[in-house]
């Protein structure tokens, strides 16, 4: 039987042109592909703050939005089961901890809650409207105001696998954590291209913050250890040492956010003042939701006007609660309650921190008691995102 004989330079012809027609079909068909695709289904948000700077306010008008899974604080969990260590060795496992989270791997929590069964095992759970609502509770729906009350009495024997299964139904991952001191920290986060991350720093005047804390002395013992590295040593913070830390951790998140940033950065940080957002809450709130990129619905307008409008400062029992109070008032109590001594304390170990964000010292007891005198400087609508600081000016 007679062979055909193929010349070798006509074989690799023909293996390059089908070669170059299915490269040209590949390009062809990926010009085609939405961009949309190569990006993260879910917004991440972080709501990055300290103790007793009204995150846990600023994380409920996140949760309590329909298209968002909220948790507060899950790396509480960390820092529990590995207390004898100090936060700067244990910004890893948060972060690790927290990438779980925004991915929808509730499995990360194996490490240090292994014998989890419900929901209720999950540090302040029932905060989370996203875990007061179907599918992770029928009780309620997504659109639904859920109080933390009412979820504890009817969500709390819901399995935990509901964690896992009702976050991955939401298009935005929101998740509030005072346990970072570094914004360096996060940058694996921020360059991840499984995430689409967007950090809200939240600050507060350190004169009320320590106001604050001083309602809550006991609950944050443990963590103040952590802060200040004691090998588990509980320390009550009498001498203002966390709070130099944490005044500290601001101003190094801002200027790292601010002065000379990396480009990864760009329009993925927003800072805000917890005086602001008390004053003219709409406004402030809106502006944050436009970064998340989420809508303020009506139902929730009204939530928040009527949650920022209550009566009073708010009691010593409700230091962890978030209830109607006057926020305004609640923003200003430090000035009628602190001893000077204390105030000019606090002042010298934040100084900087005072002036950087924008807060006005007072130089004797009569100015911190004036309240016409305000003690909030002026700031630009936005003068805290990325684009706008402008450190010449």
């Amino acid at each position: 039987m007679a062979r055909i004989r193929i010349p070798s330079t006509i074989v690799i012809l023909f293996v390059a042109v089908q070669t170059g027609f299915l490269l040209f079909m590949y390009a062809r068909y990926s010009s085609f592909v939405p961009q949309s695709e190569e990006k993260p289904s879910q917004v991440h948000v972080l709501i990055l703050s300290s103790w007793r700077s009204g995150s846990s306010f600023v994380g409920q008008l996140f949760s309590q939005h329909p298209s968002v899974f909220y948790l507060m604080e899950p790396a509480w969990h960390v820092w529990v089961k590995m207390y004898q260590n100090s936060a700067k060795v244990l910004h890893m496992a948060v972060r690790d901890l927290v990438r779980s989270v925004f991915l929808c791997d509730m499995s990360v929590f194996d490490a240090y809650m292994p014998w989890k069964r419900n929901l209720s095992d999950l540090f302040q759970w029932a905060v989370s409207r996203a875990l007061c609502s179907v599918p992770a509770c029928d009780s309620f729906q997504r659109t639904d105001i859920t109080s933390e009350m009412a979820c504890k009495t009817l969500c709390g024997r819901y399995p935990f696998s509901k964690v896992e299964e009702a976050c991955k139904t939401y298009s935005h991952v929101v998740i509030k954590e005072v346990r970072f001191f570094d914004l360096k920290v996060l940058y694996p986060l921020l360059t991840d291209p499984s995430l689409n991350l967007k950090i809200i720093h939240l600050v507060r005047d350190p004169r009320a913050v320590v106001k604050s804390r001083e309602q809550s002395v006991k609950a944050l013992a443990r963590d103040n250890g952590i802060v200040l590295s004691t090998n588990g040593t509980k320390v009550e913070d009498s001498k203002y040492k966390v709070m130099q830390e944490v005044c500290r951790s601001h101003v190094q998140i801002y200027e790292t956010a601010t002065l000379k940033p990396p480009n990864f950065l760009k329009d993925r940080y927003l800072m805000i003042r917890f005086e602001d957002l008390v004053r003219d809450p709409l406004s402030e709130i809106s502006e944050m939701y436009k970064f998340a990129d989420l809508n303020l619905t009506p139902r929730l307008k009204s939530w928040i006007y009527n949650i920022t409008h209550g009566q009073g400062p708010g009691k010593k029992k409700e230091a962890f609660k978030i209830t109607s109070r006057d926020a305004v008032s609640v923003s200003q109590a430090w000035r009628n309650v602190l001893p000077f001594q204390k105030v000019k304390k606090i002042q010298e170990v934040c100084k900087g921190a005072i002036n950087m964000l924008g807060y006005q010292l007072v130089d004797s007891e009569k100015e911190q008691r004036d309240l016409t005198l305000d003690l909030v400087l002026p700031r630009r609508q936005n003068q805290f995102s990325w684009l706008s600081f402008n450190p010449k000016h």
